[in-house]
């Protein structure tokens, strides 16, 4: 049985839970509750685990005695001495109301053929689920979880190195942070060719990440254990708002990866950081200021973005002129529409790379359009690497955005637009040259829900505009 057998398999233990009202993102976090136990049982780890609370001890057990058992042993391991133990297993709780549905799962789980998992890898094995629940739309996973070939053509360009600090201030299930970790180890000999203490550094420090909801980052945790990423403390991924004072607390980088979350801010509030020149409810904005002011001098970043970041007015426009001046942004990858699981959403790749300097550092930007004339994408047609490796071989060898592309000039999909010419158009970054053939039919119009999802996000985002007016407007109270 290969890996993806075994993930269908996985899956398809949800409908034992059905009866429970469990939701499939429920499900997910129930499962990682049990495959941390049976996984620590197959990697020989459990000595992380307290003795008396392991999978044979939950093994064991039947019927309701079993499933008290099970509710204790959370409970318990939630004060774990090991902190990744107590971290994944911080608040836990279970959903599963019926006895019989709890056994039902662990015979199953115990029943799996484990010994074809490890061969293929138990960390691929979690993110073949993790993809699974993406990609049902009842879950409404789908917007913690970057399809893995757009994070693996990031990765490659960018170009992470050993002995540097990778950063993803929205980890999510730590996508970006393991295919780091992937891609270092492959340039390393699986980290061999690195001295005993630059490996202690790439397994502990080298990656870092921050995650603001707790069940997310528990399955951020778990990925990266099963990808044998350790992390100081509680592990490689924190548990906090990057858009509050805890997101401070995050070490400048060399290398950030990141997709951050779309939308405003809850309640519209401004973020609660003082270090950001430009306070903003827009989540983008305030995560993209974040970003560059991260960056150490010569760090290099490539994040996910929505349109609306290229082209809004005012507060926008300002952090695009600061990112401009503080950064060379060399390189804006526009994405197709229909490869994040939230329909309609248009988003971009940004490259850029910190300055020495705070000043003049963009002086062109190369885009490419991936998305005029493209597929369809979706579950017919799914996005794969192959879609983006036009990009990434213009895009060369050079992590900071040099190698082909000079050579290869303006052509097709891919085109230089200079600092100047850029200035002429209010610092608006939304360019688009192609001739869309599609844009005469009317059956290719966006479907209703598609419309009203970028309605909604054009009033959140004017609303919070409005918030940040009356802010300034507001009279100063008088002593």
């Amino acid at each position: 049985m290969n890996t993806k057998n075994i993930v269908q398999k996985l899956w398809s233990l949800c409908d034992i839970l059905r009866d429970d009202g469990i939701t499939y993102h429920q499900y997910v976090t129930e499962l990682t509750l049990l495959l941390f136990l049976k996984m620590a049982q197959e990697t020989e780890t459990e000595h992380r685990i307290p003795a008396g609370k392991r999978w044979a001890d939950l093994k064991v057990k039947n019927g309701v005695e079993q499933h008290v058992f099970y509710r204790e042993l959370l409970i318990e391991l939630g004060i774990a001495p090991d902190p990744l133990v107590s971290a994944i297993y911080a608040n836990a709780g279970t959903s599963i109301k019926e006895p019989r549905h709890l056994a039902q799962l662990i015979e199953d789980i115990d029943g799996l053929d484990w010994y074809s998992a490890r061969q293929d890898g138990l960390g691929d094995l979690y993110e073949g689920l993790l993809e699974k629940n993406a990609g049902e739309l009842k879950s409404g996973a789908g917007q913690y979880f970057t399809p893995r070939a757009l994070i693996r053509a990031m990765v490659e360009v960018i170009k992470p190195q050993a002995g540097e600090i990778v950063q993803d201030p929205a980890a999510g299930t730590a996508g970006f942070l393991i295919e780091a970790d992937r891609y270092i180890k492959t340039q390393t000999d699986d980290l061999f060719d690195l001295k005993a203490e630059q490996q202690e550094f790439q397994k502990k420090k080298a990656l870092i990440g921050m995650e603001l909801v707790p069940d997310t980052q528990r399955l951020a945790l778990m990925n990266c254990m099963l990808h044998d990423i350790e992390g100081e403390g509680v592990g490689p991924v924190w548990l906090g708002s990057t858009l509050s004072t805890e997101g401070q607390r995050l070490p400048k980088a060399d290398v950030i990866l990141t997709n951050p979350p779309f939308g405003t801010k809850k309640g519209g509030g401004l973020p609660s950081r003082d270090d950001f020149t430009y306070p903003t409810s827009n989540k983008q904005l305030a995560f993209l200021q974040h970003i560059y002011r991260s960056l150490k001098p010569g760090g290099r970043a490539a994040v996910v973005l929505p349109d609306n970041v290229l082209f809004e007015e005012g507060i926008g426009r300002q952090v695009r002129a600061d990112l401009m001046d503080k950064c060379n942004l060399h390189t804006i990858l526009r994405l197709p529409t229909g490869i994040f699981y939230a329909q309609g959403v248009k988003t971009n790749v940004l490259f850029f790379t910190r300055g020495q300097k705070d000043t003049g550092n963009t002086k062109e930007i190369w885009f490419y359009d991936l998305r005029t004339n493209m597929d369809n994408f979706g579950k017919r047609t799914p996005f794969a690497f192959t879609h983006l490796q036009p990009f990434t071989a213009l895009y060369g060898d050079d992590a900071n955005g040099g190698g082909l592309r000079k050579d290869e000039g303006d052509t097709g999909r891919f085109r230089r637009f200079k600092r100047d010419e850029i200035a002429k158009r209010n610092d608006n970054l939304d360019i688009s040259w192609l001739k869309d053939e599609n844009a005469d039919h009317a059956e290719d119009l966006p479907e209703p829900e598609e419309l009203l999802a970028e309605i909604r996000t054009l009033f959140e985002d004017a609303m919070g505009e409005l918030e940040e007016l009356e802010l300034l407007l507001a009279p100063e109270t008088e002593v």
